[in-house]
């Protein structure tokens, strides 16, 4: 690999982070005891992270990486969860805010190439559904998710610029299937089968749930790569 600080693109789940892979040709690695992936985009470093859900894996995750590579920027990557349910699946959210919905801290994230920031994420340890934003009174949030205020605090702490590139795969909360993932973003396919069980009539919902985020995921990958490497 060429010297030089890294791009690094830090997921949560390992299926935000194979569409990064494979359209770049990285190759997996290890990267601060992180599962993930390594190689070249124009000539340059490039490291690919998973961190697992939710913000305390986030910011585990993010400090062992800046522990353990030179990075020159983190470009948070993966999928999104949108508030208004007619958002279209596949659209690009790259917040101009992302505030911790726990703590209310608020982090502005670098401008990409190509890409307009705009709108407001926020991110929480739990899930939250649209209509609990409205009754708390939080106007303005347009996507949800539960890494990308954690990853920001690290970062400012360290002096590294960061951005966010996410795709809505969903309108709304589903907390009784978002519980089907483990924390580490795996699926969890013992939770899956009792769940179906109970539930066989939610089949066909949650074939669509999964093809909308592999969806997502790669446009996130492909509007995240083309706003860093060109």
């Amino acid at each position: 690999m060429s010297s030089g600080p890294a791009l690094a693109f830090v997921c949560a789940m390992p299926m935000e982070a194979r569409p990064l892979a494979r359209k770049l040709k990285l190759e997996r690695a290890t990267i601060g005891g992180l599962k993930g992936y390594r190689g070249q985009a124009s000539g340059a470093p490039v490291v690919a992270v998973v961190t697992g859900m939710g913000p305390r894996l986030a910011s585990e995750g993010v400090r062992r990486l800046l522990d353990a590579v030179d990075v020159g920027r983190i470009v948070v990557v993966g999928i999104t969860g949108a508030v208004d349910k007619g958002t279209p699946v596949g659209m690009i959210v790259v917040p101009e805010v992302v505030v911790d919905g726990d703590s209310g801290a608020e982090f502005r994230p670098a401008p990409l190439t190509g890409l307009t920031n705009k709108g407001r994420m926020r991110t929480s340890a739990t899930l939250t559904n649209p209509e609990d934003l409205a009754a708390r009174g939080e106007d303005g949030v347009d996507a949800l998710d539960m890494e990308t205020a954690a990853v920001a605090a690290v970062c400012d702490a360290r002096g590294t610029p960061w951005a966010v590139v996410r795709a809505v795969s969903d309108a709304g909360v589903d907390t009784d299937v978002a519980g089907l993932g483990r924390e580490d973003g795996s699926a969890d396919v013992r939770a899956g089968l009792r769940f179906l069980l109970r539930h066989p009539g939610r089949v066909p919902g949650l074939l669509r749930l999964g093809r909308d985020a592999s969806r997502a995921a790669a446009a996130a990958a492909d509007a995240a790569i083309r706003a860093t490497t060109a």
